[in-house]
């Protein structure tokens, strides 16, 4: 593995692999044990869109690895004034061990993978966020013991939450479902992979049907960063894609909850099931760091 720019580039060993280490290293952190398997390297961090978590777990990451991360806005960068990405990937090969990336177009994560010569990570585009998903699967492990033949159920959005989750999802062997409005579905490449699986994934707007006997019952905002000026409308079309106590009553009575974050309360899950599952949601939102760090050492550790 050489770049990690969405979930169907990898497969089920190399994912299982990342959760393993990432277990490793949670527990090493966890213990004060020391790890600076990335000691003198440095991480560019491209954010064209902002984040909370993202940026403070990678940077975080870098510095437990005994490396460093640069903050680079679109502000920073000639990539915000019309320079080819494939331009400053060559450029920026010349500086640093590896690059993380949260953007906007998938393609100008893959143009970085292909004209740079350092690993590039995906840290979000509006197709795919791969590196919340790893954090997701290694939170349902520590919580179920196992993903193997588990079921997961998605409601919402199909935006880049609910393409990674089915991919990675049915990757590591899970049962996915997704509750979503037809207009709104997954993207038609992450369907077309889906086929593969069979009856291993359904899609459906009947939310319950798809919540039905669900292990885990996850979801996302119904309008996501660039979305704001559709947010009124969105409202409309979501309304009812929600967690609340009925899901909760049609999964199984031991189903956790995942929801990747920012939260809107009494949108997308209410305020009761949200805190009722807290504990999950930010055991979640923990392992970004773990699993990012994980993904980092399998990349940029010097062999």
């Amino acid at each position: 593995m050489k770049h990690l720019l969405k979930l169907s580039d990898c497969s089920k060993d190399e994912i299982l692999d990342i959760l393993n280490l990432a277990d490793q290293l949670k527990y090493e952190q966890k213990h004060g044990i020391a790890h600076k398997r990335l000691e003198g390297q440095t991480l560019g961090m491209i954010f064209q869109k902002s984040s909370t978590r993202t940026r403070v777990s990678f940077e975080t990451g870098m510095y437990q690895l005994g490396g460093q991360a640069l903050f680079l806005s679109s502000r920073d960068l000639q990539i915000g004034r019309g320079e080819p990405a494939q331009d400053t990937a060559r450029v920026l090969s010349r500086y640093l061990d590896g690059i993380m990336i949260r953007t906007f177009a998938q393609k100008e994560v893959e143009d970085l993978a292909e004209y740079g010569s350092i690993p590039i990570i995906n840290g979000l585009t509006d197709y795919c966020h791969p590196c919340q998903i790893l954090a997701d699967l290694m939170t349902v492990r520590e919580h179920k013991g196992a993903l193997e033949g588990l079921k997961m159920c998605y409601i919402g959005d199909g935006n880049n939450m609910a393409n990674s989750l089915i991919v990675g999802g049915l990757t590591v062997g899970m049962e996915v479902t997704i509750a979503c409005p037809d207009s709104y579905q997954p993207d038609p490449q992450v369907l077309e992979f889906a086929k593969a699986y069979g009856d291993k994934f359904s899609m459906s707007e009947n939310i319950l049907e798809m919540a039905a006997n669900a292990d885990v019952v996850t979801t996302d905002v119904w309008a996501s960063m660039g979305q704001e000026e559709e947010a009124a409308a969105r409202r409309k079309v979501f309304e009812g894609y929600q967690i609340n106590d009925a899901v909760m009553e049609a999964a199984k009575e031991s189903a956790m909850v995942l929801h990747c974050l920012p939260a809107h309360r009494e949108e997308e899950i209410t305020a009761k099931v949200f805190e009722a599952h807290a504990n999950e949601i930010f055991d979640e939102a923990e392992n970004r760091l773990h699993a990012q760090k994980a993904v980092m050492v399998k990349l940029m550790e010097k062999k």
